[in-house]
C-alpha cells in the first residue's frame, strides 16, 4: 500500500512539473499566460528608458531631494546704525544681489517673569529642579546682566507679565518677580526672503558682521 502511494505522489510531482513547464501545451494543458501587453502599449518613448549605476541614482535622488526642499525665511536684528552699515558692506560682497533687505524696525521692550539672581550656577540648577518638579518651563535669558537667573516667559507689556506672575504663584512660585529684560529697541532688521539651500551656504561669511545677531525665522 505504501508502494503504491508512493509511486502515486511520484506520478503526481511529474504531472505539476511537465505542466508548470509548459510540456504538456500541445495536448491543451498548460497554465495561463500572465500578460499585460496594454501595458507595453502604454509606453512613451520607452527607448529613454535608461537604468542608472548605484551611484548615479543617488547622486539624482539627492538633487531631487534637495530641489524639493522649501525655501525660508529668515531675519536678524535689530541692528544700530554702525552696525547696519557694516551689515551692508558684508552682504553687498556675500549675497546675491535683491537677496536681502535692510529695513526700520523696531523691536518692543520685553518684560519677563523671573527668577534670581542666584549666587552660582549650582543654585540656579536646583531652582530649575523645583520648576520641573512644578511642571513649569524656563526659558532662557536675552539679557547676559540676569545671569545667573530664569525667565519664566517673556511679554511685550508689564501688565501682561504681572498677570502671568499672578497665575504663577498660585501655582506654588513664591520667589518670581516682574523685570524688564530689554528696552524697546529701534533700529534696522536684516531680512533674507527666500534663503535657499545654495544661500544659506553663504552665511556662514556673514557671521562677523552679524555681531552675534542669530538668523531666525521671519515672522
Amino acid at each position: 500500500m505504501l508502494r503504491l502511494l508512493a509511486l502515486l505522489l511520484i506520478l503526481l510531482n511529474a504531472v505539476y512539473y511537465a505542466w508548470s513547464h509548459d510540456l504538456l501545451r500541445a495536448y491543451g494543458f498548460a497554465p495561463v499566460l500572465q500578460t499585460e501587453s496594454y501595458r507595453l502599449a502604454q509606453q512613451i518613448r520607452p527607448e529613454l528608458v535608461r537604468i542608472l549605476p548605484a551611484d548615479e541614482a543617488r547622486g539624482v535622488e539627492l538633487a531631487t531631494q534637495t530641489a524639493a526642499r522649501p525655501a525660508d525665511c529668515l531675519q536678524a536684528g535689530v541692528f544700530d546704525e554702525a552696525q547696519a552699515a557694516a551689515l551692508r558692506s558684508a552682504a553687498q560682497l556675500v549675497l546675491p544681489a535683491g537677496s536681502w533687505l535692510l529695513d526700520a524696525a523696531v523691536e518692543p521692550a520685553r518684560w519677563i517673569v523671573y527668577m534670581g539672581k542666584y549666587p552660582d550656577a549650582q543654585t540656579m540648577v536646583r531652582k530649575r529642579s523645583e520648576l520641573a518638579a512644578l511642571n513649569l518651563r524656563f526659558e532662557p535669558l536675552e539679557n547676559p546682566a540676569l545671569d545667573f537667573g530664569l525667565s519664566l516667559g517673556g511679554f511685550e507689556t508689564e501688565a501682561r507679565a504681572e498677570e502671568a506672575l499672578a497665575a504663577f504663584t498660585k501655582q506654588g512660585v513664591h520667589t518670581a518677580q516682574v523685570v524688564q529684560e530689554r528696552a524697546e529697541l529701534r533700529g534696522t532688521l536684516l531680512r533674507i526672503p527666500v534663503a535657499d539651500e545654495a544661500l544659506k551656504a553663504r552665511l556662514d561669511d556673514l557671521k562677523i558682521a552679524l555681531a552675534g545677531k542669530p538668523l531666525r525665522a521671519c515672522r
